[in-house]
């Protein structure tokens, strides 16, 4: 079992609508890092408002704190937490499937999508939110063909862990790795991310508003930004769905 990191708060949730809304609420009266986890949620949600179903033994939580750094250096945390949640994974499993990064803040597992990553903020505090299939892969309407299929830890690696019990990992990986940050920059954690990234140097389609953009994966540069190389020209994107044509 993972040592839980010290000062670092907990609050364990039998229901709620979402962490994300728990974390909000309790925002403004921190006094320290605060991790949220719920049992049960009536109201997840992902990127962009999106649901996120919550199956029993799913993992739902939320880590709010003031993190230090600029408010530019906010975003980046999205890096951060997908290294801590990869580190929490392997430390789960043993060692067993391959768990890969998928831009701009999902976890794959064997190709497969695993888990999401949810930021938000306020002035003073910030927010991540954590879903991760443990033991079940919810289905969600129609999946486009080039999309990561959901998955689950149980069914993928045979290991059976309880939300309870990922949580001191994902909380003591998310630890060192936010120490990473501080001390050696985004550039450590880029150049770790990128070690792990989901079709790097492959074609991929970027869905932004009211246009698609097909190129190559070239990197992610040092604010975080998708680098697309698509004919003679090369896109930086800030905010996109990724889709992985098929090889």
């Amino acid at each position: 079992m993972a040592r839980w990191p010290e000062g670092v708060h907990k609050l364990v949730l039998d229901r709620c609508e979402s962490t994300m809304a728990e974390a909000a609420r309790h925002g403004p009266g921190l006094r320290g890092p605060l991790w949220i986890l719920a049992l049960e949620q009536t109201g997840g949600r992902g990127r962009q408002g999106r649901a996120w179903l919550h199956p029993k033994g799913n993992f739902a939580a939320s880590l709010v704190w003031y993190p230090e750094g600029t408010t530019a250096q906010r975003a980046l945390r999205s890096f951060v937490a997908a290294l801590a949640l990869r580190d929490a994974c392997l430390e789960a499993t043993g060692g067993r499937g391959t768990f890969t990064l998928k831009w701009p803040n999902d976890v794959l597992l064997n190709g497969g999508k695993l888990a999401g990553i949810l930021l938000e903020s306020s002035d003073r505090w910030l927010s991540i939110g954590f879903g991760v299939n443990l033991a079940e892969a919810p289905m969600i309407g129609q999946t486009r063909p080039d999309a990561p299929m959901p998955v689950s830890l149980a069914a993928e690696t045979g290991v059976e862990i309880t939300p309870q019990d990922f949580l001191p990992l994902l909380a003591s990986a998310y630890a060192s790795r936010e120490a990473q940050f501080l001390r050696d920059g985004f550039s450590a954690i880029r150049g770790d991310w990128l070690a792990h990234a989901a079709r790097l140097n492959e074609p991929l389609t970027a869905r932004l508003a009211g246009r698609e953009i097909t190129g190559i994966f070239q990197t992610v540069d040092e604010d975080g930004m998708l680098v697309l190389k698509a004919a003679d020209e090369e896109h930086r994107i800030a905010a996109a769905d990724i889709f992985f044509p098929p090889r």
